[in-house]
This record gives C-alpha cells, sequence and structure tokens, in this order.
C-alpha cells in the first residue's frame, strides 16, 4: 500500500522531533552533567510546532513534498541545540525567531495564492529587492556591525534585509529570463569577438546583477555579493542553456574578484588571512585556525555533544557553527549536515524538473540554488577551500533574518510542490 505524502511527512517529524531532544538532552548531560531543567516545556514546544507546520501542510499543501519540511525542521533544532551550548543568551531569542519563522510559513501556505502570479509584479520585485539592499546605506537606520554595513536597526530589532532581497531578486530573475529567453537564446551579434544576445535584450538583466554587486561591495558584504552573482549566472544558464554565458560569467567573476582584492584593503585582509591564517594565529587568523583545532580535535565520531570547547572560536554561533557541530559530532556529524542539504536540493530539483510551467520551474531552481550555494560558501569558507565570506548556514547558524527568508523560500517550494501534485492528482480522478 502506498503511503499518503502527509503521513510520511508526520513519521519524519516525529523521527526528527526525537534527534533534537536527545540531541538537547545529550549537551545538556556533557555540559552540566545533569538533565536539563527546562526539558518538558522544551519537548512540548518542539512537538507543537512540528504539530502546527504538518497541520498546515496537510491542510493547505496536502499534495506537496514530504521531505523538505522535516529535513528544515531537523537542521533547524540541531542548529538550536548548538546555539544554546554555545551562548545561552542567544538561545531564548533563536527560539522566538524559530516561532517566528514557522507562523510565517504557515502564513504563506495559508494564503496559498498561486506563485505564478508572481511573476506579474517581477518589476515590483525588482524595485522591492533594491530598496533592501539599499536600507543600510541610510544613516538613520543602517548598522555596521563587525566591519560589514548590512544591517538595519529599528529601535531594538536588528535585521539584514538583504536576506529579503534575495528572494524578491530571484523573483525578478526568474520572471524576466522566462520572458526574454527565447530572445537571449539567440547569438545574433559579436562582443569582443563573442557570439552574444543583442545588449539591449539582456541590459536590463545585467544592470540589475550589476547595481546588487554595487551596493553589496559597498556595504562590504562579500558573501551575499558571491550569491547574488551565482544566482544571476546560474538562472541565466539554465534558461538559455548557453554555455557561452558561464563562460562571459566567470570572466566577469575572475575580473572583479581580481578588482576587488586590488582595491579594497578588507578583500586584501580576508584573502590573506584565508591563505596564511597561521602567520598571525592569535591575531587576524585566530578564528579559522581555531576552527581548524575543533575539527581536527572531533575527528570521525567527535568529543561528545556538550563535551568539547567550541567556544573558543569567535562567532562559532553564526559563522563557524559548522565547526562545532564537527568537535562535538565529529566526520559522521558534519557529512550528516551536508547529507541534510544535498536532500534539500535534491527535492528541489526534483520538484523543478516535474513542472511544466517555466516561471515556477525557473524559480524553484533559483530558490533551491540560493539555499544549495549559501551552504556551500559558509562551509567551503570555514574549511578553508574559499576565503571566508560571512554568511550563515541556512536553517542551522543563529540570526533571526537568515531563518525568517529561509523559511519563507521553504514554502514557496513546497507551496509550486502542491500545485503541481494537485494537477496530476486531479488529471487522475478525471
Amino acid at each position: 500500500m502506498k503511503c499518503n505524502k502527509r503521513t510520511v511527512e508526520a513519521c519524519l517529524l516525529l523521527v526528527s522531533s526525537t534527534i533534537i531532544v536527545v540531541a538537547y538532552v545529550l549537551a545538556s548531560i556533557g555540559r552540566y552533567s545533569s538533565l536539563p531543567a527546562n526539558i518538558v516545556p522544551f519537548f512540548v514546544i518542539i512537538v507543537l510546532l512540528f504539530a502546527a507546520a504538518h497541520i498546515a501542510m496537510k491542510r493547505f499543501a496536502p499534495h506537496a513534498n514530504p521531505i523538505l519540511l522535516p529535513v528544515a525542521g531537523t537542521l533547524n533544532g540541531i542548529g538550536y541545540v548548538f546555539i544554546a551550548r554555545l551562548q545561552d543568551e542567544l538561545a531564548g531569542l533563536q527560539a522566538l525567531w524559530t516561532l517566528i519563522s514557522v507562523l510565517a510559513f504557515m502564513i504563506i501556505l495559508a494564503k496559498g495564492s498561486p506563485v505564478r502570479q508572481y511573476q506579474r509584479y517581477k518589476y515590483s520585485f525588482l524595485f522591492l529587492g533594491f530598496v533592501l539592499l539599499l536600507l543600510p546605506l541610510f544613516p538613520l537606520v543602517g548598522k555596521e556591525i563587525n566591519g560589514a554595513r548590512i544591517w538595519v536597526s529599528i529601535g531594538p530589532l536588528n535585521f539584514q534585509p538583504a536576506e529579503f532581497a534575495k528572494i524578491s531578486l530571484a523573483i525578478f530573475f526568474a520572471g524576466y529570463l522566462v520572458e526574454r529567453r527565447e530572445i537571449l537564446s539567440i547569438t545574433n551579434s559579436k562582443i569582443l569577438g563573442i557570439s552574444a544576445p543583442e545588449p539591449r535584450h539582456i541590459g536590463p538583466i545585467v544592470f540589475a546583477w550589476f547595481v546588487s554587486l554595487i551596493i553589496m561591495v559597498m556595504e562590504k558584504d562579500l558573501g551575499s555579493s558571491l550569491l547574488f552573482f551565482i544566482l544571476f549566472l546560474s538562472l541565466l544558464w539554465i534558461a538559455t542553456q548557453r554555455n557561452i554565458y558561464l563562460l562571459i560569467g566567470s570572466t566577469l567573476f575572475l575580473a572583479g574578484a581580481i578588482f576587488a582584492w586590488g582595491q579594497f584593503s578588507h578583500v586584501q585582509k580576508r584573502v590573506d588571512i584565508w591563505l596564511h591564517p597561521f602567520n598571525d594565529p592569535t591575531g587576524d587568523g585566530y578564528q579559522i585556525v581555531q576552527s581548524a583545532f575543533a575539527l581536527a580535535e572531533g575527528g570521525l565520531t567527535g568529543t561528545g555533544l556538550g563535551l568539547g570547547t567550541p567556544e573558543r572560536i569567535p562567532a562559532a554561533e553564526t559563522d563557524f557553527i559548522f565547526s562545532a557541530i564537527g568537535e562535538e559530532l565529529g566526520l559522521i556529524g558534519t557529512t550528516t549536515i551536508l547529507i541534510a542539504f544535498i536532500l534539500i536540493i535534491h527535492n528541489g530539483f526534483r520538484i523543478a524538473l516535474n513542472i511544466e510551467k517555466p516561471f515556477e520551474k525557473l524559480l524553484i531552481v533559483g530558490l533551491t540554488a540560493l539555499l544549495g550555494f549559501q551552504a556551500f560558501i559558509i562551509i567551503a569558507g570555514v574549511i578553508r577551500v574559499l576565503p571566508l565570506t560571512g554568511v550563515t548556514l541556512p536553517f542551522v547558524s543563529y540570526g533571526g533574518s537568515s531563518l525568517l527568508s529561509n523559511w519563507v523560500i521553504l514554502a514557496i517550494l513546497l507551496l509550486i510542490s502542491n500545485e503541481k501534485n494537485q494537477q496530476q492528482v486531479e488529471r487522475k480522478r478525471i
């Protein structure tokens, strides 16, 4: 007998909640040699959150993919366990942001408007994206933290508008490329001897990309700059199936990276720390060096939850939470995190492959790519494959803006999945 999608989801959520609660208990035993005092309310809150999300899925998206919600919930829960283990004072804030994010997730599902309607407002989303990117540059609300001017402060609330700008720009890119993909696929002109579409056709989207990157450079947010560039390039290539765009894009990226390295001191510093962290192990290289020691200490199985010393790593709850997981859960734990992201990417692309409507297909690819590339960029920075850029690990790192935007992305993916599967069910009935 074939299992209902929501039944599969409920079973996976039960497994997920068990993993999170057990991890929370083990972290407390390892750290304090006692059970956590709030174990009962913690268990109740986890169950209620997962139950509410599942009921919303069953009511508003009964035919949606059953894997994405449990995997995202598990990542969110494990992230919370490590944040609580690293800094008790941040645990309450992360719990509050988790509640807000899941509520936003359910509201988007309940509203249930067809995602294809977003295409009609693509230029509105472009404008919104630019406004969000520009906000941190305004003197009254913009705020610089750790050298990056990416924060907006309104009263006691601090948030990163770029986290929501990436969703707006993904919608714009998908809508514009669907509308112009046939023209963009025709290479009837030459640029520096290379076949390319006429500049007037590709101009608006290149302008959008260029302005986004300029704003990010002004804000010294290298991670978001790289993320927006990858989003632009991947959607352009998928929409047109023209390899020339990969060549041109890679060339532009390389040229931009060399220019930034030569012109901006903060970029030079990031590259130097990346290449030579042990030249200054107690100064600029301290964070990377401690991260490397933590991963080495973890070995295959880790020191055990609550038994390591990941608090030695500055910003372990944000940029380096992957290192904290590696120290206490070892290679097995970090590999499990990687598998979770692979599951999200696989299921996202699988949804896209089964969709006939080009806008929804391209939007899903873009949003899935955002999650996948963001995870890759931060993990690659932690293990020194790339310079550290400062983006968060989706669903896992501390940060309300990032967490909320990721749950919004998840809701959009599941809405599109539900719409497609519902159409298939209706066809079978006919």
